[in-house]
């Protein structure tokens, strides 16, 4: 069974910066896509981004040129860099897998005005 541990998560204020992980208990270069997605109070889970085992990168519009996806292979980790955070980036944010239908339990980013 896969399984997949996010860290990083916390309170930030507006403006700040955090950095998620994604540790996998398999190797994620088996995993053609890795993804983050996020799911905010009362709103549907969204893809944020995702990256190819060729490292080619999707970002959501609204967090496009603040929010970058990495992926290192041999450490079997997946990271999620967020710069300029807004109070709407609130959310818990999942790492998955998505075509093993893998997900992590989530970890809580709060953003304070």
């Amino acid at each position: 069974q896969v399984q997949l541990v996010e860290s990083g998560g916390g309170l930030v204020q507006a403006g700040g910066s955090l950095r998620l992980s994604c540790a996998s208990s398999e190797r994620i270069f088996t995993f053609n896509v890795m993804a983050w997605y996020r799911q905010a109070p009362g709103k549907e889970r969204e893809l944020v981004a995702d990256i190819s085992s060729t490292n080619i990168t999707y970002y959501a519009g609204s967090v496009k040129g603040r929010f970058t996806i990495s992926r290192d292979n041999p450490k079997n980790v997946l990271y999620l860099q967020m710069n300029s955070l807004k109070p709407e980036d609130t959310a818990i944010y999942y790492c998955a897998a998505p075509s093993g239908n893998y997900w992590g339990q989530g970890t809580q980013v709060t953003v304070s005005s």
